[in-house]
């Protein structure tokens, strides 16, 4: 359904995060935009016709991503394309799926606030962010929030953003172990994710971190596969027996439907052979590195 062209349309460009949340009081209808890269599809397609739009290039705040010691702190305008570059080292299942977001133009447009603040399931950030427990740091005239990743998503392209609120920043664990990200698409590039899965492993802790994407109606962690009793003290033991069983737990927690990408067999099948590739790989360099 096309949407209709607004009588009138504003633009506003703010010159920091407190003059932005201000116009986003007194401007409700205004639609935020960074990279862009999701917006103007819709608008160039006639999906949505907003009234305004509250540019967010020139806020330098958001820009940039800071070392927090256990945590980096990633503005919302850092670009996918700085993801990969700059933070691999210390999170690498987040480059990873930085990696696989559309085509190099995209990667140095599309911005992981937007991806956020879009909340579509299929997003390539968001099993990252699940699988280490990130929080999404967000703003508003009546001061700053954090919200626990698990807690962000409501529904299909919903979120907890509230009217008036802009996401700031997203916090993530630095990688204390490895990480994977394996995504399904119907070709290997420029594609949006039939589904995909993240894991993070800590030795230390000896805890599983999971996120899928593309396979429910919002982004989702599977608990019971988290919680598959591995081996830990004796890393030989490990085969795909206990691989395959947690493919099958990833597979159960997804909550997929058929469309034009995938049915929901599919996806439950390539989730479960996903997640199983990703902790024997997982499982493999972690006890490659610390040979017991």
């Amino acid at each position: 359904m096309t949407a209709a062209a607004p009588a009138r349309f504003d633009f506003h460009r703010p010159a920091a995060v407190a003059e932005a949340v201000r116009l986003l009081a007194e401007h409700p209808e205004a639609v935020p935009v960074a990279g862009g890269t999701d917006l103007m599809v819709a608008v160039n397609y006639r999906l949505t016709r907003p009234e305004a739009m509250l540019d967010l290039t020139g806020l330098d705040e958001l820009r940039d991503w800071t070392d927090e010691g256990d945590t980096v702190r990633i503005g919302s305008g850092v670009p996918y394309a700085r993801i990969t570059a700059e933070l691999a080292a210390v999170l690498p299942g987040l480059a990873a799926a930085a990696r696989t977001v559309g085509s190099p133009q995209i990667r140095s447009r599309g911005t992981i606030g937007g991806n956020l603040a879009t909340a579509s399931p299929a997003g390539d950030a968001h099993p990252p962010l699940l699988a280490t427990g990130a929080s999404v740091e967000i703003a508003s005239t009546e001061g700053v929030r954090h919200v626990p990743i698990g807690e962000f998503y409501l529904g299909p392209k919903r979120s907890a953003l509230r009217p008036g609120e802009l996401i700031t920043a997203v916090t993530v664990p630095k990688a204390a172990g490895p990480q994977q990200f394996l995504k399904v698409g119907t070709r290997n590039a420029m594609v949006i994710a039939v589904c995909s899965f993240a894991l993070a492993l800590d030795p230390e802790t000896r805890r599983l971190g999971t996120g899928i994407g593309s396979a429910g109606p919002v982004p989702l962690t599977a608990p019971d596969a988290e919680a598959v009793e591995l081996p830990w003290s004796d890393p030989g033991r490990f085969d795909d027996a206990l691989a395959d069983e947690f493919g099958r737990r990833v597979a159960a927690a997804a909550r997929p439907i058929d469309d034009v990408r995938g049915t929901a067999d599919y996806r439950r099948h390539a989730l479960a052979v996903c997640a199983a590739r990703a902790l024997r790989r997982v499982w493999t360099a972690a006890h490659e590195r610390n040979p017991r």
